[in-house]
C-alpha cells in the first residue's frame, strides 16, 4: 500500500505551508499529492505551482469538477500538467454537487452518470490525439449545423493514457467507475465497511468491463492526528466539526451523499440528528451528536502504533494507496503528522 497527502482546498488559511509539506511527502516517498477545488482556489494552478517544485511525487486533482470545464478542456490541462511534471499527474473527475454545479457553474445537476461517463469518453478519446467527434445525450461535438469542424489535440502528451479516477459515493457511482476509471477517489472510508460500502461495487464494474481489481486504485482519504491513545477522544474532537459539516450540511437535505454512507455504515438514527440539528443552525449541536466511533472508523488516530494497525485493516480492506490529511495548527505540527504517517505505514509492513 502507497501513502499519498490530500492539501485539501487553497485558501484555507495553511497556504504558506503546503508546499513544505508537499516537499516533505516527496523526500518522504510518498506517492501522490492531491488537490482540491470547489468555488474558490482551481486545482490545476495549484498542482502545477507544486509540480514544478517537486521532484518525484505524483501530483492529483482531487477533484477537478466535471462542470466547470468541458471534457475538451480538461483534456487539454491533463495532457499540459503532465507534460509539465514530467509524467507525475492524475487526473481526478467528479460532478460537485447540485448546490455547487447549478449555483456556481449554472450546469443543471442531472444524470450525473451518464454525464460523467460522457466526459470520461471524450477526454480519452481527445488525449490519443484523434479527431474529436462524438455524440451523446450531454455532448455532441461538433455542433451540427454549424461551422464546427473535428479538431485534434496539438500538443503530443507524455502519455496518451494519464491515470484517471473518479470520486465516488453511491453504489451506482462506484461501480461505473470500476467500468471506466484507473482508481476511485474516496471520503468517509472505513476499513470495517470498505467492502459491502465500496469494493464491492468496485468490484462489480470491473467484472462488468471484463476485468479484476488488480491495477484498480482504491485511494480514500483519512484525516490524520498523531498522539497518545489515552488522547484518541480529544483528538477524535478535532475532527468533529468537519464530520459535522459533511455528514450534516454537505449538499441538501435530499442529496447528502456523506449523510446517505454514514446510513449503510449503520448509523441510520445518528445521520438524521446530524443534519437536522446541521440544517437547523445549530452546528456545534451537530458536531455533539456525532458518535466518537464514526470518527474514529473514518479517520486515523493516535499513536504511530495504533496507525499502523489501522494501516493493516485498510490495505486487509483492498486499500491500495491511502491518502493522509494531516492535521496541525503549525507548519511543524504537520510535517511531524506526516512523518508519522510514513513511519506507521513501515511499522505497518506495508511500505
Amino acid at each position: 500500500m502507497k501513502l499519498g497527502i490530500n492539501l485539501g482546498y487553497w485558501g484555507a488559511g495553511m497556504d504558506a505551508d503546503n508546499l513544505a509539506v508537499a516537499q516533505e511527502a516527496d523526500r518522504l516517498g510518498y506517492a501522490v499529492c492531491w488537490a482540491a477545488e470547489a468555488y474558490g482556489s482551481d486545482a490545476p494552478t495549484v498542482l502545477s505551482w507544486v509540480a514544478a517544485q517537486t521532484e518525484r511525487i505524483d501530483v492529483g486533482s482531487a477533484i477537478f469538477q466535471i462542470p466547470a470545464r468541458t471534457p475538451a478542456m480538461t483534456a487539454m490541462t491533463a495532457a499540459t500538467l503532465d507534460s509539465l511534471s514530467g509524467g507525475r499527474f492524475r487526473l481526478g473527475l467528479g460532478v460537485s454537487g447540485p448546490q455547487v454545479s447549478e449555483g456556481w457553474y449554472g450546469v443543471k445537476f442531472d444524470k450525473p452518470l451518464a454525464r460523467t461517463r460522457e466526459y470520461v469518453e471524450i477526454v480519452r478519446k481527445a488525449m490519443t490525439r484523434e479527431r474529436l467527434s462524438y455524440e451523446g445525450q450531454h455532448w455532441t461535438l461538433p455542433l451540427p449545423g454549424g461551422p464546427g469542424k473535428p479538431l485534434k489535440l496539438t500538443v503530443h502528451p507524455q502519455r496518451t493514457h494519464i491515470p484517471l479516477y473518479i470520486a465516488a459515493i453511491g453504489p451506482k457511482n462506484l461501480t461505473q467507475t470500476g467500468e471506466i476509471a484507473d482508481g476511485a477517489l474516496l471520503i468517509f472510508p472505513s476499513a470495517d465497511h470498505l467492502e459491502e460500502t465500496a469494493v464491492t461495487h468496485i468490484r462489480a464494474g470491473r467484472e462488468k468491463a471484463g476485468k479484476t481489481l488488480e491495477g484498480f486504485d482504491i485511494c480514500p482519504t483519512l484525516p490524520l492526528a498523531v498522539g497518545a491513545d489515552k488522547d484518541v477522544s480529544a483528538l477524535a474532537d478535532t475532527f468533529r466539526p468537519y464530520t459535522a459539516l459533511y455528514v450534516g450540511g454537505m449538499g441538501s437535505r435530499k442529496q447528502n451523499f456523506y449523510n446517505q454512507l454514514a446510513r449503510r455504515m449503520g448509523y441510520e438514527k445518528e445521520a438524521t440528528e446530524i443534519q437536522d440539528k446541521y440544517l437547523a443552525g445549530d452546528k456545534e449541536g451537530a458536531a455533539a451528536a456525532i458518535p466518537q466511533q464514526l470518527i474514529d472508523q473514518t479517520t486515523l488516530l493516535g499513536s504511530v502504533e495504533r496507525i499502523a494497525d489501522r494501516m493493516q485493516a485498510y490495505a486487509a480492506a483492498g486499500v491500495t494507496t491511502l491518502t493522509l490529511a494531516p492535521s496541525g495548527f503549525t507548519l511543524e505540527e504537520r510535517i511531524a503528522s506526516l512523518r508519522a504517517g510514513s513511519e506507521a505505514l513501515e511499522r505497518a509492513g506495508l511500505a
